[in-house]
């Protein structure tokens, strides 16, 4: 594997044309080709789908991730050294309920680095774990403990959700000394979100019966939806301890919460930046 061959690799996933590849690497696009053909004759396998837009094969994920750590420690070293003013990027992927709440500490911490940029991609457990699979995401704030090849993993903290409504729904669905679970208007996040059917089940409403369902993508918006009355949802709790204080919200169970770990996934690679970036996020994780 040579550096021109990973490169031309690398430009051709990132701009999905072997001719856009040759624009950026400011060379032909026959030039391109010969690279990922020897790239390919000397692994014995494909390495990009000839499609539109291109796309890596498995095995061309294993080599984008390489040409990507690379190219991290290439700029590290020539930043060591003075010779670069280019930024440092640091390719992140984190959930929306961390990014509403704990990560912007990190960005505070980030903000304060010199000659470096943070790149986030906001996206659920299941896509997190394709973004690093891929290489094009270098670590991953995420609630699943399985490391994806060639990362590390590691518990950085956790989250508390804590099911909660207005007065006025709580009041108008109440069941007893509880609330009528299978009845009253409940929020999701997405397809992907679990922590609310989690709560039915534990109550006994079976997926196959779900109450009337909004589902609102935007982890500001859903709180806004919970605090408008549209349906019941589970907050993190740094969102709602000031509505519940002011009675704005009200919980559902004194004891009902569902805790979710934090984890953090990231390459494995001796590279200071990315140490660093790793020691900030256990400091700012929130810890349960």
């Amino acid at each position: 594997m040579q550096t021109d061959q990973l490169r031309a690799l690398l430009a051709v996933v990132d701009e999905g044309t072997f001719e856009a590849a040759a624009r950026r690497l400011h060379v032909t696009p026959s030039a391109v080709s010969q690279r990922i053909k020897a790239l390919e004759h000397g692994l014995g396998r494909v390495v990009v789908r000839r499609a539109l837009p291109c796309e890596p094969t498995e095995a061309g994920e294993v080599l984008v991730r390489l040409a990507r750590q690379q190219h991290l420690l290439e700029q590290e070293a020539r930043a060591a050294l003075a010779e670069s003013a280019a930024p440092r990027e640091l390719p992140v992927v984190v959930n929306a309920d961390s990014l509403a709440t704990w990560f912007p500490g990190v960005l505070h911490e980030v903000a304060r680095w010199d000659g470096v940029v943070l790149r986030l991609h906001v996206e659920d457990e299941g896509h997190s774990h394709e973004l690093l699979r891929a290489g094009t995401v270098l670590g991953a704030v995420t609630s699943t403990p399985v490391a994806v090849q060639g990362c590390s993993v590691e518990q950085v903290g956790g989250m508390r959700y804590l099911p909660v409504a207005t007065p006025d729904l709580r009041e108008r669905f109440a069941h007893g000394r509880g609330v009528d679970w299978s009845r009253m208007p409940v929020l999701q996040f997405n397809e992907h979100d679990d922590v609310q059917r989690g709560v039915l089940r534990r109550h006994g409403v079976a997926d196959d019966a779900q109450p009337p369902t909004s589902r609102i993508p935007s982890s500001e918006a859903f709180a806004e939806a919970v605090r408008a009355g549209l349906g019941w949802g589970a907050l993190p709790e740094a969102q709602c301890l000031a509505d519940l204080e002011q009675g704005r919200l009200v919980r559902l169970g004194a004891r009902e919460r569902v805790d979710v770990p934090l984890h953090w996934q990231a390459w494995r690679l001796r590279s200071p930046l990315v140490d660093r970036l790793t020691e900030t996020i256990r400091a700012h994780a929130p810890t349960r």
